[in-house]
């Protein structure tokens, strides 16, 4: 009898055990949290004092639309694209004597919550300026360099450079010098953050590059 009952025992112990163990394998995980992009408008306009970060607007302009033709124009890129860049500052594959300091310097949440601002915001149009480079520009963009195995930048960035989302970033209106200066930096190794753009720019001369670069400061 002491026996049927130990067994009876062992028997309940073990089905709760497993039943247990079922449930706690379906509940769901907590979702991560979202990225507040009111939290990025405070950051972005205002940096933290008491963290020593100073406002990204001094260096990227209102709203994300840099002003200084060497610093990136940021509204409207897409937020994936912005988060890594700035996980990416803060390794080997991408340094920069501003912005890896400053990256290292925000939290996860941080460089989401500023990324998610900025893809919200209203990009003002750019221009191209050089009317004798506008055509071969277009031919580059569009259709590649094909005899130098380059790929038309559209066939990644959209016919006008809006980007595929969490795939490759947006171009449209971008400013010459950042995009030519990006360029040279994959050429060169300076930049190591993405194998695809460091072998397209290696095949391209400096012409072609400030082409291209001047046409896309022109699409909308």
């Amino acid at each position: 009898m002491n026996r049927a009952f130990s067994s009876l025992v062992k028997s309940l112990l073990v089905a709760t055990l497993a039943i247990s163990g079922a449930a706690s394998a379906a509940a769901p995980a907590a979702a991560p949290a979202k990225a507040d992009p009111a939290k990025g408008a405070t950051l972005y306009d205002s940096g933290d004092a008491a963290r020593g970060l100073p406002a990204c607007v001094s260096c990227h302009g209102a709203a994300g639309n840099s002003t200084i033709a060497v610093n990136p124009k940021l509204s409207a890129q897409m937020s994936a694209y912005t988060y890594k860049q700035l996980v990416d500052f803060t390794t080997p594959a991408r340094q920069n004597p501003i912005m890896t300091p400053y990256s290292k310097m925000l939290t996860d949440d941080d460089k989401k919550n500023v990324a998610v601002y900025l893809a919200l915001q209203v990009p003002k149009q750019g221009a191209a300026k050089n009317k004798d480079t506008l055509e071969l520009g277009r031919r580059i963009y569009r259709g590649g360099i094909a005899a130098n195995g380059v790929a038309a930048c559209a066939s990644c960035h959209g016919a006008n450079g809006n980007g595929m989302p969490a795939l490759f970033p947006r171009l449209a209106g971008q400013h010459q010098d950042y995009t030519f200066g990006q360029l040279q930096a994959f050429k060169g190794g300076a930049r190591k953050n993405s194998a695809q753009m460091t072998t397209i720019a290696r095949r391209m001369s400096d012409e072609e590059m400030k082409a291209v670069a001047d046409y896309i400061a022109g699409l909308k």
